[in-house]
């Protein structure tokens, strides 16, 4: 095997004309051949390296490109699943961009195909893995630094998007083109922080809000709160409705309260586990000593996402582990699927979900939304056009 792994992007919207570009910087990986139904999605890549790949509006053509090994799948959520079964069936290792589908039962579809493929490489585009202050924090937990946690808090509203950006799409922010909104587009990689962190809870029990801020018909405001084995409890609020917005996220443990906000990690550590002190302290009201510490997490100066992809060919070319490997990617996903579900029939909802009735839920969504009682533009081709 060469020193470059020969990719191939299936989807050349926003994000897929952008990896497109994001590729040119990555040592181990040459871009050979794009695919869009929509020709003039091409247009989107820069002419200086359209002129050095092959354009293909036929998806089997694309996959029997000479010398192609991998894929990235960058499309609208719907396509992932089947895309990238098809790209294994045709041997070629895959990078499927978050979700890795819309519902956790199509994401097992996904994971028991996979199954079929040892020698393929399979990873998810979670490329917020591969930021320094989440790994720092990931470090100090699994190492036991900050002891059991007991309360994790989450806000992230800084996904603000307009209706412009809603109406940029005829498949975006609607139950049959999307999935779902908040939940499925922005939070994605929050969702998957949360179960890479701290494990998925037992109970979730939500409220979301159906275009409170927008006109659209998914959620654009979700606030959840989670129960875990082990005691811990967590809330999770995001909306795309506020400006300026915060991401913020507190985690309280036993031996202090680490704060991520503004790419800082501040962690406040107690001398004295807060258990030993709520039962050994020879005084009412006082707290532990604590000590104020500024955690160095370092910098990261590449794109989030060369990296995942660097990561994916070095697994190619010599067994490198994952970042981010594709069954992990349902984890989240289900996590989102139960703040939905719980949110709108209003009732808790314990994990593992019922992704039978999640998908027959969704599929009422759809039957009776604006667009489900047009066929959803059934035309697969024309609903894969990638605004993505």
């Amino acid at each position: 095997m060469g020193s470059k792994v020969n990719f191939g992007i299936i989807g050349c919207g926003n994000m897929g004309s952008a990896h497109a570009q994001m590729m040119q910087k990555i040592g181990n990986v040459e871009l050979v051949a794009v695919c869009d139904i929509n020709e003039k999605a091409f247009e989107r890549i820069p002419a200086d390296i359209r002129s050095k790949i092959k354009c293909y509006t036929d998806v089997n053509e694309f996959f029997a490109h000479d010398g192609l090994q991998a894929v990235l799948i960058a499309v609208p959520h719907y396509f992932h699943v089947d895309l990238a079964i098809a790209a294994m069936e045709h041997g070629k290792h895959i990078i499927v961009e978050k979700p890795i589908s819309v519902h956790k039962a199509e994401a097992q579809r996904l994971i028991d195909a996979a199954e079929k493929y040892p020698e393929l490489v399979r990873s998810a585009m979670f490329n917020q893995r591969t930021l320094p202050a989440h790994r720092k924090l990931k470090a100090l937990i699994d190492g036991g630094e900050l002891g059991k946690i007991n309360r994790v808090n989450w806000i992230i509203t800084d996904w603000f998007r307009t209706q412009r950006y809603y109406d940029s799409g005829d498949w975006r922010a609607t139950w049959a083109g999307e999935g779902g909104g908040v939940l499925l587009n922005q939070c994605p990689h929050q969702l998957d922080l949360m179960q890479w962190l701290f494990g998925l809870p037992e109970l979730v029990s939500a409220q979301v809000k159906i275009g409170k801020y927008h006109d659209i018909e998914v959620e654009d405001e979700v606030n959840a709160y989670l129960e875990y084995a082990n005691g811990c409890v967590g809330n999770f609020i995001t909306t795309t409705g506020e400006a300026p917005g915060t991401n913020r996220l507190e985690v309280t443990a036993e031996r202090g309260r680490v704060i991520l906000e503004n790419g800082e990690l501040h962690f406040l550590r107690n001398e004295v586990e807060t258990s030993v002190q709520i039962r050994e302290s020879e005084f009412g009201f006082k707290k532990p000593e604590t000590w104020d510490c500024k955690i160095n997490i370092g910098t990261e100066s590449r794109l989030q996402h060369a990296v995942v992809v660097e990561n994916v060919a070095n697994a190619i070319l010599n067994g490198e582990k994952l970042i981010a490997p594709l069954a992990e990617g349902i984890r989240g996903l289900e996590l989102g699927n139960a703040m939905l579900m719980s949110g709108l029939k209003k009732i808790p909802v314990t994990l593992p979900i019922d992704s039978a009735a999640y998908a027959a839920m969704l599929q009422d969504l759809i039957a009776n939304s604006k667009r489900g009682a047009k066929e959803v533009k059934s035309d697969k081709n024309e609903n894969m056009s990638s605004t993505y």
